[in-house]
């Protein structure tokens, strides 16, 4: 096998927008299907993208023999269970972040993956894929801004829309979960650690009962990370790493343009770096280094235990926050 022959669980708007055209894009990949609850809209995205067969079930996708690996977009609370029936249908499976709705619904995820050894699991924070992240964690390793000592990281978008799926807590929403696990993720990235103690505070909309601000505080054994994420603030993305030598500013840490050049700040002393990188697509390098690990039948980049001690960050957070609305 030459390509990892993909089909699409649901047409959502990620997987539309970003996954599919990353996919198409990579060297080691196909989209065989796609499927929806309504076989109209699946058959309608699968003409608009070139996609060759469609489904109006999720199941008929999922039993499709031609299907090599599944990609899950599907809401919050449906990660962990589908992920499971694609591995039942002998699927590999690239899941959305974060990979669960908790910790416990996460180690599920890893009990039932070692039923199928031979198959590859991964949960899809892509951020880790752009060059201007292995640069910086580079940076870090090799210690050219000393020891580092705080991370401070801002993620923000305004959505107040009671419909969406991510302002319903049922389905796993709130901004702590859309785009805090980023933040939180990251800060264990580059520590290569976990934090030892978790607090916080965040507000409660009392509308739709989701978290619209939130920021914490993680504490390391060499140093901290503070993050704020919000659903109802001006767009805004930063990441701030902060050594004893020198620090790494990043721009656009999470939603680097795919056809633009992004661009890192490194500071040591007096001296202000700027260090430019090629346009990258995150999501096609992603999906090519998931296939990779299928055809080679390597380790993938990011084992399913860095997913649950992620989801482990996050429900020590919502255990330990004080909580306004």
């Amino acid at each position: 096998m030459e390509s990892v022959r993909w089909g699409i669980l649901s047409t959502a708007k990620i997987a539309v927008t970003k996954m599919i055209p990353a996919l198409q894009e990579a060297k080691n990949c196909t989209v065989a299907a796609i499927s929806s609850r309504s076989a109209g809209k699946a058959e309608k995205t699968a003409d608009k993208l070139d996609i060759p067969i469609s489904y109006g079930s999720y199941d008929e996708l999922l039993s499709d023999s031609s299907v090599d690996a599944i990609y899950n977009p599907l809401p919050n609370h449906l990660h962990v269970s589908k992920s499971i029936e694609a591995l039942q249908q002998q699927k590999h499976v690239l899941c959305e972040k974060p990979i669960s709705l908790n910790a416990s619904e996460a180690q599920n995820l890893i009990y039932a993956s070692q039923l199928y050894p031979d198959l590859k699991i991964m949960e899809a924070f892509m951020y880790r894929f752009h060059p201007q992240w292995k640069r910086t964690k580079s940076i870090v390793e090799n210690g050219e801004i000393g020891d580092p000592q705080t991370i401070e990281s801002f993620f923000s978008y305004y959505n107040d829309d009671p419909e969406d799926i991510r302002n319903n807590p049922d389905m796993g929403g709130g901004g702590l979960m859309d785009i805090g696990c980023y933040c939180i993720s990251l800060s264990r990235f580059l520590f290569d650690d976990e934090p030892k103690e978790v607090s916080g505070h965040w507000k409660i909309d009392p509308k739709t009962g989701t978290d619209y601000l939130a920021s914490g505080v993680l504490d390391f054994d060499s140093g901290t990370a503070t993050f704020s994420c919000s659903t109802k603030s001006a767009p805004h993305q930063q990441v701030n790493i902060v050594g004893t030598k020198g620090r790494i500013v990043i721009h656009t840490p999470f939603n680097a343009p795919p056809t633009e050049e992004t661009t890192i700040t490194l500071y040591r002393g007096q001296k202000e770096t700027e260090i430019s990188f090629d346009p990258a697509n995150q999501y096609t390098l992603q999906a090519e280094a998931f296939a990779k690990a299928i055809l080679n039948n390597s380790e993938v980049p990011t084992p399913l235990e860095d997913a649950i001690n992620n989801m482990r960050v996050i429900d020590r957070f919502r255990q330990n926050a004080h909580s306004k609305e």
